[in-house]
């Protein structure tokens, strides 16, 4: 799914806030990696439990929820307490989701059941963070357009000043206090930040930081929900932004800690599903051999203990046979060895792969791959910055490139 395809859902939809009067078309939980987890703890349970609808207590309760969120973002289980926190954490990203119109929802007594309106956007936006923080962008864009708003924002990053900070922060908290529900200054402002610095990072600017004129450049990790645990990682580096420089902003991973091993394992199932349903589960490296065997070994094609900040790019992930994993890509089944010849064979089947998905897709599977992102995939994996030479979706030179380092 490429931007013109998601702008075409955002335009079908009036955001006018004076018109909807809806002070919470975006609120404090609503960071892209939380939005992300509940889009795809949503998906999960309309899966697992063939429902067309749902509710917030549905999705909190689930058992794939529960075992996520306690872990990566040190949760109670919501069937012990706080209540109310879930309620919010899981509550705020469902409302903008609403309010976007990715999902509808219906009171029905107390609280209000939701159905699925767009699924490939609702998917799209789960697939990962980088997908969420692109559709969030997107949105906050149109919703400020449509409200008459960008203006002034547009205005402050130009200027980059405490004037015209304090300028568009009263604009809005006033504009909000004027047209929603929201009457309170310390309110407004709380999800001011949550407009304001998705777009400053998404431009490179200067945005708030404890109510105030940022001091630096806003980045990835300054809009996460878990700034403690999170980073921005590796294979999302801006272009424009040094090896050294990101090094110094961002700590290394830890590949043991939760939010990691859910985010590989994410990756992984989610390309499990895109070869099952669009290549019938065949594997992506054709060998005649096991050609009719079904691949359900998701294989690191760059190892994950070695390079864990690509470990979730499905870029990096290739489907193979039990056979194909077990026997060719780890000898003797020996996982924590990887044959050079045969990784030299998954990668150039998997550019293949990303070839076709990007280049002849014909609409006829969604597209799930980024040529940026393989190409941060083949520099760290083979520790170079040379693909990033390459002209955008030149897989020949890319191909070319590889087969330097092999043969």
């Amino acid at each position: 799914m490429d931007n013109e395809t998601i702008q075409d859902f955002l335009d079908q939809h009036d955001y006018d806030i004076r018109k909807s009067h809806n002070g919470r078309w975006i609120d404090q939980k609503c960071t892209m990696d939380v939005l992300c987890l509940v889009s795809d703890c949503i998906l999960e349970y309309v899966r697992n439990n063939s429902k067309q609808t749902f509710t917030v207590n549905d999705v909190w309760h689930n058992s794939y929820t529960v075992e996520n969120v306690q872990q990566i973002f040190s949760k109670p289980n919501p069937s012990e307490k706080a209540s109310n926190e879930y309620d919010k954490y899981f509550g705020q990203p469902i409302k903008l989701l609403d309010a976007a119109g990715v999902i509808y929802g219906e009171r029905k007594g107390r609280g209000y059941v939701y159905s699925i309106m767009d699924g490939d956007i609702l998917e799209y936006i789960s697939f990962r963070e980088r997908n969420s923080y692109n559709f969030l962008c997107l949105y906050i864009e149109k919703v400020l357009k449509d409200s008459d708003l960008y203006e002034k924002f547009d205005y402050f990053f130009k200027m980059q000043d405490k004037n015209s900070f304090k300028e568009l922060k009263d604009d809005y908290t006033l504009f909000t206090i004027q047209n929603t529900r929201i009457n309170g200054a310390q309110e407004c402002g709380r999800i001011f930040t949550k407009i304001l610095n998705p777009l400053a990072c998404k431009y490179r600017k200067l945005g708030t930081e404890r109510g105030h004129l940022s001091k630096d450049i806003i980045t990835q990790d300054k809009i996460m929900y878990n700034q403690r645990n999170w980073r921005d990682i590796l294979s999302e580096k801006p272009k424009d932004m040094t090896r050294e420089d990101y090094r110094i902003a961002f700590p290394e991973i830890n590949e043991d800690d939760y939010m990691t091993s859910y985010r590989i394992n994410r990756a992984k199932r989610n390309l499990r599903r895109f070869n099952d349903k669009y290549r019938c589960g065949k594997t992506e490296v054709y060998d005649e051999r096991h050609n009719s065997d079904h691949a359900t070994q998701m294989h690191h094609i760059f190892p994950a203990s070695e390079f864990p900040q690509i470990a979730d790019c499905v870029e990096n992930i290739i489907a193979l046979t039990p056979t194909q994993h077990f026997s060719y890509a780890h000898p003797n089944n020996n996982t924590r060895y990887i044959d050079k010849q045969y990784q030299y064979l998954c990668l150039v089947s998997k550019t293949g792969i990303i070839r076709d998905n990007l280049l002849n897709n014909d609409n006829a599977q969604p597209i799930i791959y980024d040529f940026y992102l393989f190409q941060t995939v083949l520099n760290t994996g083979l520790q170079t910055e040379e693909f990033f030479e390459i002209q955008e979706n030149d897989f020949k030179e890319v191909l070319n490139r590889i087969e330097n380092y092999y043969i």
